[in-house]
């Protein structure tokens, strides 16, 4: 019956894995467009804004919120339809093959993105009436086309590439992408920052501007490209003033900060690595502080956006300077983007949308719907002047035109098998019913093709294009109207120095009579000054220090990367340490054989030789663990080094308390009537040491919980170097660590103290007396220099504590017992009244108790 059981169990389980679907959990998302088609693309954009969401993590977070409309990411989804519709029409290009798509809005939310793109690739999206699809089907979709930022699309691009799905942007550009390594999959028609920075420096030189601010947006694009940008002018001799970051999120005073910082600079060159949204931001405030007269050298997130083209950011931002996406003439684009109407999907809300945005009309046929006024659908967008019926130049649209007829020459290239090669083993083409994912990304790779206005396309092994950039200039032109005037441009694809080409046409800038930085004077002499190597000049007016992991040169003109000191094996002291280190924990291995094979001898089976074994154990963990604090600081290391040393060394003292603790004991059994060894055993005294560690280890515990030791470069204490060590994290942990042996340290004197002429045979209580004391005077007299010790000494001094202490109670407690087993065994007997030690030894005895004595009073 169990076998049967068991059967239906399986069966069972079995039949639910098949029935099993994936879904979207929670709020769901459907597409906006979609087309059905023998190959689907998928297309992730960002057509609304998203609202502030607050997440209190106590109930289930409200579906997102959208808001406002973007008309250029709306331009951006007709050029990828375009394109599309281009493809299917097209008799030469995929001509028995329909390609269908897919279009989600993911209102500029990370978490929509990674929805939206897992929907992609499962095919359901979430709604309940549709029981969707087995979580083990192939992807719905070849091809991802997206997104508008680099942040998004590193989110997706990492979703998606472990299904070996390309995604294809049009205007990320973050140089991180390109590392094939973590984006595998990934492919971008923009060129990567990395290009345009190098390009942005070359153009301030060739203006030759010296003294200039930078401004960046706090992402991935702006943080990466600026990087990227000093380190490239650092080379060419321009001074950086200052560097800000903003982020369209930030806070006003925060923005409004970085305003004042720009208008208080004396540098009226200001280079804005910005993406449009921040760029906005920031226009309003400087439009409230009124900060006119600088020069603005502006990436292609902002340059060329036509939403800034009015008179009062012209006060602002006339005679820009910048790069700017090459532009593309696309055919028959500008009618396909004026000709939307609502009519070419009846009932879908976001044309609709659309178009009561545009208009400020109701598509709505029901009565008190909205107050406003119908819509009657002869709207006409021609005469409607907005950012998206601005059809001068398709700038970024000419970007997702080739994104799509990348993804369309591939998929030729794979149903004809080009060049007789392919991913298939018997090297036979693919049919369009069966195609995969990977498969048109092994050929996306290898696509070359050259558009219908003449661009030549390809990737290189980075996944990313030639880079090409049109250099433009604000000007007006002669009505009076703002224009973006190419006036160069940026090819990559040149030989190096002649990337940069400038065309004949006048620029209107405002350039003249900037500071530079040979203009700036300062007596050197009478200011002790560090440079950054980007900010120095001779005679710079400023003085601006080293960063604090640097140094500057006798010269004061070049920082240095300052030297790293920490105790290392190789050098002399940590070889003499780690020699000591295992002397002691050899020693003390003999030691243990001495006892172990004499441990039926009267001297090693008085005051219990369980605790002698434990001790010697202890002490041989003691010795070694002096071992952790040599070498390059870990994080592992950091932990180990300050537990191990509080829990051995309690464990020690704890085994020696045992030990005199056994002695009062077996003197009070001596008396009449006394049963006092009867609750002080062999049983109560392992529980003792246990005890008083186990409290060694609670205290450890904690302090690895709350606030562990980590590895610390310290490069304030030294002004020349850099000291690597371990930070103990919780002070307040160390010192209760340190406090709880000091503690029974203490306890373990006094009581040793008090029978040391207790009248037993083979008393102990002597030389533990005398061996606390030592360890006692080791540890207080370590703390002065601890303190004093400057960088790896610090260590060093600790290491020498822990060793001296560690010596100073293997010899004081066994050496004695040794001489006995070794060299008097005739005194190895029980009707031996006391240790006979010789006269060294015996002075030596004399002087511990007399200083215990003073030390007591």
């Amino acid at each position: 019956s169990k076998m049967l059981h068991l059967i239906v169990l399986l069966f069972t389980v079995s039949t639910r894995a098949q029935e099993s679907a994936c879904r979207a959990q929670a709020n769901s998302i459907e597409p906006i467009l979609s087309k059905p088609g023998d190959i689907m693309l998928g297309g992730i954009f960002s057509l609304h804004g998203i609202e502030n969401a607050r997440y209190t993590f106590k109930s289930v977070p409200e579906p997102t919120k959208c808001k406002g409309f973007s008309y250029n990411e709306m331009r951006i989804v007709r050029a990828m339809l375009f394109a599309i519709e281009e493809i299917n029409n097209s008799s030469s290009l995929l001509p028995d093959v329909s390609l269908g798509y897919k279009i989600f809005d993911v209102c500029t939310s990370i978490h929509l993105s990674i929805k939206a793109a897992l929907i992609l690739m499962n095919g359901n999206e979430g709604d309940e009436s549709h029981p969707g699809k087995p979580c083990n089907t192939p992807s719905t979709v070849h091809a991802v086309i997206g997104m508008s930022g680099s942040s998004h699309t590193i989110v997706i691009a990492r979703a998606l590439q472990s299904f070996h799905i390309p995604v294809i942007s049009y205007v990320a550009t973050c140089a991180c992408l390109s590392n094939k390594q973590e984006f595998p999959t990934f492919f971008r028609t923009i060129p990567s920052d990395s290009y345009q920075s190098r390009a942005l420096a070359q153009l301030v030189k060739h203006f030759g501007w010296t003294w200039v601010g930078t401004i960046r947006s706090d992402n991935d694009y702006g943080n990466l490209g600026m990087a990227t940008f000093i380190q490239t002018v650092q080379k060419e001799g321009i001074c950086i003033e200052y560097s800000e970051s903003i982020y369209y999120s930030y806070p006003s005073e925060k923005i409004a900060a970085t305003v004042r910082v720009i208008k208080a600079s004396s540098s009226k060159v200001i280079v804005a690595f910005l993406t449009k949204q921040d760029m906005e931001i920031l226009l309003k405030e400087l439009q409230n502080q009124n900060v006119t007269g600088r020069q603005w050298i502006g990436s292609e997130g902002w340059i060329s956006a036509r939403i800034f083209a009015t008179e009062e950011s012209y006060k602002i931002l006339g005679g820009s300077i910048g790069f700017a996406i090459s532009e593309a003439e696309i055919p028959g684009l500008k009618d396909y983007i004026l000709n939307i109407h609502p009519s070419e999907a009846p009932g879908n809300a976001f044309l609709n949308e659309f178009w009561e945005t545009v208009f400020h009309c109701s598509m709505s046929s029901k009565e008190n719907a909205s107050t406003l006024t119908p819509c009657t659908g002869s709207e006409n967008l021609r005469d409607i002047s907005n950012e998206y019926t601005d059809v001068s130049e398709f700038r970024i649209p000419g970007n997702v035109y080739k994104a799509v007829y990348a993804v369309a020459y591939s998929l030729q290239d794979l149903l004809r098998c080009k060049n007789g090669e392919g991913p298939f083993v018997n090297k036979t083409c693919a049919n369009k019913i069966n195609i995969e994912p990977w498969q048109v990304l092994y050929y996306l790779k290898k696509v070359n093709f050259t558009t219908n206005y003449g661009e030549k396309i390809y990737f290189d092994e980075s996944g990313d294009p030639t880079a090409k950039y049109d250099l433009i200039n604000w000007q007006r032109n002669s009505h009076g109207n703002i224009e973006f005037l190419k006036i160069g441009a940026y090819d990559a694809s040149l030989s190096e120095g002649k990337e940069f080409i400038m065309n004949n046409i006048s620029i209107k800038s405002k350039q003249q009579q900037y500071p530079q930085c040979s203009h700036k004077k300062k007596n050197l002499k009478t200011s002790h000054c560090f440079y950054r190597p980007i900010l120095f000049f001779a005679d710079s007016i400023d003085c601006i220090s080293c960063p604090l992991e640097y140094r500057s040169n006798e010269q004061r003109n070049e920082c240095f990367l300052k030297e790293i000191e920490f105790l290392s094996f190789g050098e002399l002291m940590g070889t003499l340490l780690v020699i000591l280190s295992l002397l002691g924990s050899s020693i003390t291995f003999l030691v243990v054989l001495v006892f172990f094979y004499y441990k039926d001898t009267p001297i090693v089976r008085a005051n219990n030789r369980e605790l002698s074994f434990l001790l010697l154990l202890s002490l041989a963990l003691c010795f070694l663990c002096a071992l952790t604090f040599i070498g390059e600081p870990s994080t592992w290391s950091c932990k180990l080094r300050h537990t191990a040393f509080g829990i051995t060394f309690v464990l020690c003292i704890s085994c020696v308390l045992g030990k005199t603790t056994v002695v009062l004991m077996a003197f009070r059994a001596t008396l009449p009537g006394s049963n006092t060894m009867k609750w002080f055993g062999p049983t109560q005294q392992r529980l003792s040491v246990f005890a008083c560690t186990f409290i060694q280890i609670l205290i450890c515990s904690f302090w690895l919980i709350i606030s562990p030791p980590f590895p610390n470069k310290n490069v304030i204490s030294h002004k020349d170097k850099i000291i690597f060590e371990c930070d103990v994290g919780s002070t307040a942990a160390f010192y209760a660590a340190l406090g709880y042996i000091g503690f029974l340290s203490s306890i373990c004197f006094i009581l040793a103290f008090l029978a040391r002429k207790l009248p037993d045979n083979f008393n102990e209580a002597k030389f533990i007396t005398f061996s606390m004391l030592l360890f006692c005077a080791v540890w207080i007299t370590f703390i002065p220099a601890y303190i004093s010790s400057p960088g790896k000494f610090t260590v060093a001094v600790e290491i020498f504590a822990i060793l001296a202490s560690s010596f100073g109670l293997l010899f004081c407690i066994f050496a004695p017992k040794c001489y006995i087993i070794l060299l008097k065994p005739e005194e190895n007997t029980k009707r031996q009244p006391c240790l006979k030690l010789n006269s060294a030894y015996t002075l030596l005895i004399i002087v511990t108790e007399r200083i215990s004595l003073i030390f007591l009073k």
